[in-house]
């Protein structure tokens, strides 16, 4: 099994930053793509950015220029910088990951999610 563990989230006036981190843990092999979405009440969950194990990026129009996704593969992690933070970006931000893990003694792939982390952008 793979679990996502995140942290980071809170509250935080317009204009502020925020940094979330991501960690995996189990008996993993392989991670392929790491990343954030988020959902806001009566929205349906939507890809704020990802990162692939060579570190191509992907990230929602909504947030270019203002997030940052990076990764470090050693440590199975991911991060998302937050800038300049809109009250629009108030949402329970999910971890998701893909890759390969060990189930005895065979490989095979997987997709995990987070619990989620609160973030809220109010004055």
């Amino acid at each position: 099994q793979v679990q996502l563990a995140e942290s980071g989230g809170g509250l935080v006036q317009p204009g502020g930053s925020l940094r979330l981190s991501c960690v995996g843990s189990g008996t993993l092999f392989r991670i392929n793509t790491m990343g954030w979405y988020r959902q806001a009440p009566g929205l349906q969950r939507e890809l704020v950015a990802a990162i692939g194990s060579g570190g191509s990026t992907n990230y929602a129009d909504s947030v270019k220029g203002r997030f940052t996704i990076s990764r470090d593969n050693a440590k199975n992690t991911v991060h998302l910088q937050m800038n300049s933070l809109q009250p629009e970006d108030t949402a329970v931000y999910y971890c998701n990951a893909d890759g390969s893990t060990w189930q005895g003694f065979r490989l095979i792939e997987f997709t995990s999610w987070g619990q989620g982390t609160q973030v809220t952008v109010s004055s």
